[in-house]
């Protein structure tokens, strides 16, 4: 018998306030065809004052577990990757945890920027797959609004606030390729190209920072990054890209999501893209784009999907799961 962690509900949250490129112009040198020609962004979402990434969080989780048909008490732990906590602590996770109104299991974040969802997953995963946990809530929640600095148009213009979030729940399978479940992972991260993209704060500033991104070798490490680390997840799953009924990356920059979809020899059409109405979530775009995806009719029980991400660190990572 083999136990894999299957998705048993997906669901996301998306703050009210849409805002579209055309508002960057009154703060910097801009324009509409400017940001979308760069990344293919066309609007994002902005949190609300006062709304938090936990509120935002909360309210994804609790479309999961509606979509799971499933309470907050029947949940063993909660993981939250997120890079935009409300406090430095408790974590956002145990935050979630009380707005869901569990009172029993675990909960804490991962931290690893836009990779923070793949590594998340995975660490829910092995809870899963040692029989620590027998069902497991993974949330990606971002409000990276606030860590804007509304002068530098080559990065205000590209991340936007939100949450998605997924139900594991363990079951059994027959430990072949075609069980359905994440069937393999990939993580991998080097502090060596820590200045290319960061936030200038924390407790070595005493201040919150902003992000500083160096777009060109980010770019350039991403869609070799993204490839392999794909690659290597589906070899250890037994399978290859010919095997892939959708990609669900990081949407990052559209640019990034074509020049990894080709270095894959994956056609565009198998990629599901929702870019252009979120911008960059950072460690909230997988989880959101699976459940858009899903609500769309794009995702079906069955399908092979290949999720990958890049962020600061640099981190980066790849799942393998049979929805």
């Amino acid at each position: 018998m083999t136990i894999r962690a299957v998705v048993k509900g997906v669901g996301h949250y998306l703050p009210e306030r849409v805002v579209p490129n055309s508002e960057f112009e009154a703060l910097v040198e801009t324009s509409d065809e400017w940001i979308r020609s760069r990344s293919g962004i066309e609007r994002r979402h902005f949190a609300a004052e006062g709304q938090t990434t936990a509120d935002l969080g909360t309210r994804a989780a609790e479309a999961a577990l509606a979509d799971a048909g499933l309470s907050a008490n029947d949940i063993d732990a909660i993981i939250v990757a997120t890079s935009t906590a409300d406090l430095t602590f408790p974590s956002c996770a145990t935050m979630i945890q009380d707005g869901l109104g569990m009172t029993r299991g675990f909960a804490f974040d991962v931290q690893a920027v836009c990779a923070g969802f793949a590594f998340a997953l995975t660490n829910a995963n092995a809870l899963i797959v040692s029989g620590q946990a027998q069902r497991v809530l993974v949330i990606g929640a971002e409000i990276f609004s606030r860590l804007m600095d509304w002068t530098d148009r080559g990065t205000c213009v590209l991340f936007g606030d939100g949450a998605g979030a997924l139900v594991l729940e363990a079951q059994e399978g027959t430990g072949s390729k075609d069980d359905r479940g994440i069937l393999s992972t990939d993580l991998n991260s080097d502090g060596r190209f820590k200045q290319i993209l960061y936030v200038d704060g924390g407790t070595s500033t005493g201040t919150t920072g902003h992000l500083r991104m160096e777009g060109k070798e980010v770019f350039r490490h991403a869609i070799e990054k993204l490839a392999e680390t794909a690659h290597r997840a589906l070899d250890k799953a037994g399978l290859n890209a010919g095997d892939v009924d959708w990609i669900v990356p990081h949407q990052a920059n559209i640019r990034i999501i074509e020049g990894t979809a080709k270095k894959m020899q994956v056609s565009m059409d198998r990629v599901v893209v929702t870019v252009q109405d979120h911008g960059n979530t950072s460690a909230a775009s997988i989880p959101l784009a699976l459940s858009v995806g899903k609500a769309r009719g794009q995702l079906k029980p069955g399908d092979l999907i290949v999720t990958e991400a890049i962020g600061g660190g640099l981190a980066w990572g790849a799942v393998v799961l049979r929805w």
